[in-house]
């Protein structure tokens, strides 16, 4: 019960996260699904879960408390790729202890991790971790990942999002991405929290929680949906049985050849004064079969 989205972009980072956790008739929960490591002028990365909420709670605490084998942590480490290999420990960690109680009561392991950031010396990166431990890397060909559900906001950020994109376009596409899924699904909901983080600050850029009342939010909501009525009006409606090679956008003409699968009714029932006309019936296409 989420929505996060996060985009790595040439010229940095862009984090979006819904803060619902629970969505019944009398029962509504909230809790901020976006936590960041900083230490302003070294690193900056935030973590935004998905899934079972006391999981992901059990593996951020490990993760700031956590020293991999190595003797580093993540705020010890060089690169980002030891940063998400320490998340995908702490992953496991809090498999290993709980996981076999939570079957016992017919819980699943379930848990999706967003982490990205900058470390001094490396560019910034973009992860995806999954309830094993294991994750893969935003890169040019997929610059954005997603957790939670993500189907309702996927259109908008695959028609728009590209690593030349503007950190503000991209904020503006993440929060109209938000606003399909609040839209469409009740498990997502306000307040929002948005972080945008520009190359090599190596601090948080920006920062804000969103309500209902952001002005803001509000004009992307009415205008968004405004526009997507306009556009859409604005399309021709379908042409019919048009004459062939007349109309370059017609959707059937008169030389096409497409015929539905028509199912014979019961002759206790069976019209006798209706025809099927040029529609082959299933009898009929069953009929050619043998024949051919």
């Amino acid at each position: 019960m989420t929505y996060c989205v996060a985009m790595r972009l040439d010229s940095g980072l862009v984090f979006l996260s819904d803060s619902r956790t629970n969505a019944g008739v009398d029962h509504v929960g909230t809790f901020r699904k976006m936590s960041v490591f900083e230490n302003p002028g070294d690193r900056m990365m935030v973590l935004m879960t998905a899934g079972n909420l006391s999981i992901s709670q059990s593996i951020r605490q490990v993760i700031a408390e956590h020293t991999a084998a190595s003797g580093k942590s993540v705020w010890t480490v060089s690169s980002m790729y030891e940063a998400a290999q320490i998340v995908g420990e702490a992953i496991r960690t809090v498999y290993e202890r709980d996981a076999k109680s939570l079957r016992e009561f017919g819980i699943d392991f379930n848990v999706t991790i967003i982490f990205g950031g900058q470390i001094k010396g490396e560019r910034c990166r973009l992860f995806q971790l999954y309830a094993a431990g294991n994750f893969i890397e935003a890169h040019n060909e997929n610059t954005y990942f997603q957790i939670g559900e993500a189907k309702y906001g996927k259109p908008i950020i695959d028609r728009v999002i590209t690593p030349s994109t503007p950190l503000d376009e991209a904020a503006k596409c993440a929060l109209i991405s938000m606003d399909s899924t609040l839209r469409s699904n009740i498990s997502v909901g306000l307040p929002l929290d948005m972080l945008i983080y520009e190359t090599d600050k190596l601090a948080i850029t920006r920062f804000v929680t969103i309500d209902e009342k952001n002005q803001y939010f509000q004009m992307i909501r009415s205008t968004w949906g405004q526009q997507l009525k306009s556009v859409f009006e604005s399309i021709a409606d379908p042409v019919w049985n048009a004459e062939a090679d007349t109309d370059s956008i017609a959707l059937a003409s008169a030389n096409m050849a497409g015929k539905p699968v028509r199912v014979i009714p019961p002759h206790s029932v069976a019209n006798s004064n209706v025809h099927a006309g040029p529609l082959q019936t299933l009898a009929q296409q069953s009929t050619a079969g043998k024949q051919h």
